[in-house]
């Protein structure tokens, strides 16, 4: 059923006060005159407030009395008054019924928006079709009020009318409700109101209808209590006399009560067959909303007539609505339905058929559905009414992406497998044991045995469950585990790992820090209460490791898999403990613990965590402690570099061993990324290392780079940074740097040289290292100040090579492997890290960005999506502080349309020449969808700068680039208003093929034709509406994105489907949302533009290893 067109109207005279119908219209003028004095447009808006303490001006007059008022009056004011309109207009009706019915059914027209009155003496002649066809004639022609609107006039209109509706029912209980006449007419026009086109009729008729039915329950609720009341006095008093005056009176009472709530009951489901059963399918969600929402109050408070299958499969049947509003209202029902357990056998038959649905909601499209369906989840498992059999595809969600569903999740996993209430609260005693802490660390580390593998998986379990589980916080009791001091658990090797990562992460969660990352990598502001906890919860923390530490630290000593996550704990400890309670000791013990733990081992997590450890005690302790720590540090430099590497750099030049080098580079690179490390004496070695070392792919070249390039970092930051400036320090570090660019230079030439892909990460670490030396010694960092000889451009050979080494990196696929690679820094250096850092050189400077930024964003469609959010930061940077886009678009363009036609020329697999094609196509729509919405107008000469040039580039040699016309420029032809298309296609288009003999190549003109007719086609059609469909050309080419609002599945599995269901649609707001994510991406923070890449390689690489891709893609439900 499509709704009319109901588009504003001007404001009406007062001539044009009340409709009649036609049988009635020869009296209309004595209605006129009548409702001039009573009608609301005649009424000022309310004055604005008065101040405090100053009178108003003019006359103080009293608030307005009921009597004063209409209905409708009564109804749109603040709603203080309704109970005494109420009263009044039922007195009014017990002295005369027709006036009065017929006010309250104005007032009920009028809450509709139109302005109808019925006579008085033809109320009981007057036909309800004739009544309403004519209030949809003045909906056609526009003459209603919408008062479910927004505005703020009307805000509390709904509740009002509720409210009056609910008094009325009331307030005739004891009359009136009973006669049949008035409500029954009442409920007539409201039904049919409820089923016309016009959607404020539908919307405000079933507003009235839905209340009267919970106003009806609520007096059959009244009179059901003194029903029962009578029966039981009724048998008490038969037990006295059999008959008697007491018996009748009694009798009298119970059947005429007995007949009211039938009465009800009949009304009940009148506007349920009527106005319901047609309305909870209606075309409008808030229509179908509050249907459910209405049916979900019956049920629950009206069990003895509404909690049967023939009322709880609407229920069942809206957990398929399309509308995730109607999907959560129906869940939110049945969730107050399950949790009175007198109402569960009733349900059996309904949980058999829709329990299934119920469970696939925990995975719904909207996530507030999601949430409300694993809580309605829970109250069924709380009954023992699913199989724990059907609970696995719920699990999975426990690493899902949004957060607010996996801690749904781990309430759930918390309540059903590890505390055990649902079974507990069936057995009684027994939950006092089950809730003590290691019995529930005993499940928990159960749980986690399924994601041993992953430990990435088995943070997000910990995470999910942490909120509810009381006894990860108990860390005594972990400790006491741990150390084999508690009987009750037996770890095995793999429950021991579990445990310690588990303690780990609670630490971490109880200190503040998220251990997962979020969506939006916000960091999370916490209120002055919540810091406190905090602070509490180190101290606690720090209480119970400080005398165990040790314990732990020695027992897991020679374990990779645990020593990283028992170091990580210092860092969320109060060091400050250790000398208030004099256990400086201990403090020591841990420190050289640490530092044997970073000797004793090699791999990557278990350095990191000993040198950030290690660093952070030598700058947060204080006093005797911070003295402690960095004799430890300078103990542990000398170490390394003179008893460590000094000699292996000696042995691998002797043609030994290699590793003990590699190992102990790796610990120097942990090292300084943590902080400064003086190795002057040990960078001429490195050097040398370098220029004797044959094995050019192998990891000790990489990490010979990376610790020379993390010097040459440290000792620029060190000069910045020192108040004097000596010629000695200048000169040094230009060496250090020279040496460090020839060594990169040389091995740049190397990977270039190779065949095929033996020397992965070596070049892309070349890659990230050259841009982060010509990012920090940038020319114009050091411009006029003493250090301007610092400043340091690549020449444009190097830049040349820079760029063809990162094609050459970007063309191969992450899941290839170096023979030897290393595993543990290969997700630091993929293929999107090189994009990242191609992008990052081209904006560090003019002459870069000239040459790679056309080089780049030719690329965009070409490396995955990841790499084209890469290419967006570039694109979003260019439309800030470009002056000259189009020219790097189009160059864009005609690279990728080069490639295409080099491919095109050489190959005899037309396939892979279309696949060219098809990328050059949708670069170009990439490109020409940057500019939507308000950014069309703003860069209008750019978009036909690029149009032009366009077509110019394509008659160049005509006709053998003509494709280039149907490819890239076409897209951007959509983005200009019609009269720029017409005049493109009448001027700069057909001017230039007069005098051309197009016969001659028809297949080569065919591009030509194509673009020409598709240009008048859009002239024919632009008019009017191009504005609607900007939009939406780029979006037709992708996946479409994944909308949280719409799609279920069909709202009827086994019913027909009106109209107005088919037309149902999803929505419409995408030009909206898409102008929204490009404003998005204009106002992205550039605070780290500065930050060298590796640094943001060391920050960023964990959050990407946390980022779980699920298999397959979630359907929208």
């Amino acid at each position: 059923m499509e709704e009319p067109a109901t588009g504003g109207r001007p404001k009406r005279t007062r001539a044009q006060t009340r409709t009649t119908t036609e049988n009635n219209a020869s009296d209309a003028s004595e209605h006129v005159d009548r409702d001039r004095e009573s009608s609301p447009d005649d009424f000022e808006a309310p004055r604005p407030k008065a101040k405090r303490g100053r009178p108003p001006s003019g006359s103080t007059a009293a608030p307005p009395k009921a009597s004063a008022l209409t209905l409708i009056e009564v109804v749109k004011g603040n709603g203080k008054l309704i109970p005494q309109a109420v009263k009044l207009w039922v007195e009014r009706y017990e002295k005369d019924a027709k006036p009065a019915t017929v006010e309250l059914l104005t007032m009920l027209f009028e809450a509709c928006g139109a302005k109808y009155h019925i006579k008085e003496e033809l109320l009981d002649e007057t036909n309800v079709d004739d009544v309403v066809v004519a209030l949809v004639e003045l909906a056609r022609s526009g003459n209603v009020d919408d008062y479910q609107s927004s505005k703020k006039e009307f805000k509390n209109m709904k509740d009002n009318l509720q409210s009056f509706w609910d008094k009325l029912v009331c307030e005739c209980q004891h009359g009136p409700l009973f006669d049949q006449i008035l409500f029954e007419k009442c409920m007539g026009y409201i039904i049919a109101l409820s089923c016309t086109p016009p959607r404020v009729y539908r919307q405000t008729a079933t507003l009235m209808g839905l209340q009267l039915v919970t106003s009806f329950i609520t007096v059959a609720k009244t009179l059901g209590v003194q029903r029962e009341t009578t029966r039981r006095q009724l048998e008490a008093e038969k037990k006295k006399q059999s008959e008697g005056p007491r018996v009748e009176s009694l009798n009298k009472r119970f059947s005429m009560t007995h007949e009211n709530i039938t009465i009800l009951e009949q009304m009940m489901r009148n506007i349920f067959q009527g106005l319901f059963v047609h309305r909870y399918r209606d075309i409008e969600p808030n229509i179908r909303t509050s249907c459910i929402e209405a049916l979900g109050v019956w049920i629950l408070s009206y069990p003895s007539m509404f909690l049967q299958d023939l009322y709880l499969k609407y229920l069942g049947w809206t957990l398929n609505d399309k509308n995730a509003g109607v999907r959560k209202a129906s869940v939110l029902a049945l969730q107050n339905l399950y949790e009175v357990d007198d109402n569960v056998p009733t349900l059996g038959l309904f949980t058999e058929r829709f329990s299934t649905r119920m469970i696939e909601l925990a995975d719904d499209i909207d996530i507030s559905v999601a949430v409300s369906a694993i809580g309605l989840v829970k109250q069924l498992l709380r009954h023992q009414l699913l199989p724990d059999d059907d609970l696995g595809p719920l699990y999975d969600l426990l690493i899902d992406d949004p957060a607010e569903i996996r801690h749904a999740i781990g309430a759930l996993v918390y309540e059903h497998l590890i505390s055990q209430k649902f079974i507990s609260s069936q057995s009684g005693a027994k939950g006092v044991e089950n809730n003590s802490s290691e019995v529930q660390l005993g499940r928990m580390l159960q749980i986690l045995r399924e994601f041993s593998a992953d430990p990435i998986l088995s943070v997000y379990v910990i995470d999910d469950v942490w909120e509810y589980m009381n006894a990860m916080k108990d860390w005594k009791c972990i400790i006491s585990v741990l150390l084999d001091e508690n009987p009750l658990i037996e770890l095995t090797d793999e429950d021991a790992t579990n445990l310690v990562r588990l303690l780990c992460a609670s630490v971490k969660k109880a200190v503040g820090e998220r251990i997962v990352p979020a969506t939006d990598n916000r960091k999370p502001y916490y209120t002055k209460a919540q810091k406190d906890v905090f602070e509490h919860n180190k101290q606690d923390i720090t209480l119970a490791m400080m005398k165990n530490y040790p314990l732990l630290l020695r027992k897991f000593m020679a374990d990779k898999a645990k020593i990283p996550s028992l170091v990580d704990i210092i860092l969320h400890m109060n060091l400050g403990l250790y000398s208030k309670r004099r256990q400086e000791q201990n403090f020591e013990t841990v420190l050289q613990l640490i530092k044997e733990a970073f000797f004793k081992h090699g791999e990557k997590e278990a350095l990191r965590s000993c040198a950030n450890a290690i660093m952070l005690c030598s700058t947060d302790s204080q006093g005797e402690l911070k003295d402690t720590a960095r004799n430890l540090v300078k103990e542990l430099h000398d170490e390394l570099i003179h008893n460590k590497l000094k000699p292996a750099m000696k042995e691998v030049v002797d043609g030994g061993d290699e590793y003990p080098l590699l190992v102990n580079l790796k610990r120097m690179y942990e090292l300084q990324l943590s902080g400064n490390v003086p190795i002057e004496s040990l960078y001429e070695d490195m050097v040398s290392t370098l220029q004797s070392y044959t094995n050019k792919d192998d990891q000790v070249v990489t990490f010979l780079l990376l610790n020379m390039y993390m010097h040459v970092q440290w000792s620029l930051h060190a000069i910045i940074h020192s108040p004097t400036i000596s010629e000695a320090s200048l000169s040094s570090i230009l060496a250090k740097r020279d040496s460090l660019l020839e060594r990169l230079e040389y091995i740049l030439n190397s990977c270039l040289e190779m065949e095929g892909n033996r020397c992965n990460q070596l070049a892309r670490w070349v890659c990230v290292i050259l841009t982060d030396l010509s990012r920090l010694f940038k020319k114009t960092n050091f411009a006029s100040s003493k250090l301007e000889k610092l400043g340091y451009s690549p020449d444009a050979s190097v830049l040349q090579k820079f760029w063809k080494l990162c094609v050459q990196q970007l063309s191969i696929s992450d899941g290839t492997e170096d023979d030897d690679g290393n595993k543990e820094y290969i997700e630091e250096t993929n293929r999107d890290t090189v994009m990242m850092a191609a992008v990052r050189l081209a904006v560090t400077d003019k002459v870069y960005k000239e040459y790679l930024g056309p080089e780049i964003i030719s690329r965009f469609v070409m490396h995955g999506t990841s790499g084209a959010e890469i290419v967006k930061h570039l694109i979003t940077f260019l439309k800030k502080n470009d002056d000259d886009l189009p020219k790097t678009f189009l160059e864009a363009l005609k690279m990728a349309y080069h490639r295409y036609m080099v491919e095109l020329s050489r190959s005899d697999d037309e396939s892979l020449a279309s696949k060219h094609f098809l990328e050059f196509q949708e670069l170009a729509a990439q490109l020409s969808g940057t500019f939507i919405g308000a950014s069309k107008n703003k860069h209008k000469s750019d978009i036909l700068k690029i149009v032009n040039e366009g077509i110019e580039y394509a008659f160049i040699d005509a006709p053998k680039q003509l494709s280039f016309l149907e490819g890239a420029v076409l897209h951007f032809v959509s983005k200009l208003p019609t009269p720029d298309i017409l005049e493109i296609s009448n001027v700069n288009i057909q001017n230039r093929t007069e005098n051309v003999n197009m016969d001659e190549d028809p297949s080569g003109w065919r591009p030509y034709h194509t673009f020409v007719q598709t240009l008048r086609e859009k002239f024919a059609k632009i008019e009017g509406i191009q504005e609607e469909k900007d939009g939406t050309s780029v979006r037709r080419r992708g996946r479409p994105r994944k909308r949280r609002n719409i799609q279920g599945k069909r709202l009827f599995d086994d019913h027909g489907s009106s109209e107005e269901e088919d037309s149902i649609s999803g929505s419409d707001h995408e030009n909206a949302q898409d102008e929204e994510e490009q404003q998005d991406e204009d106002e992205d923070d550039d605070d780290d533009e500065d930050v060298p890449l590796i640094n943001q390689i060391r920050s960023s690489s964990k959050l990407r290893s946390l980022k779980v891709s699920r298999e397959g893609n979630k359907g929208q439900t």
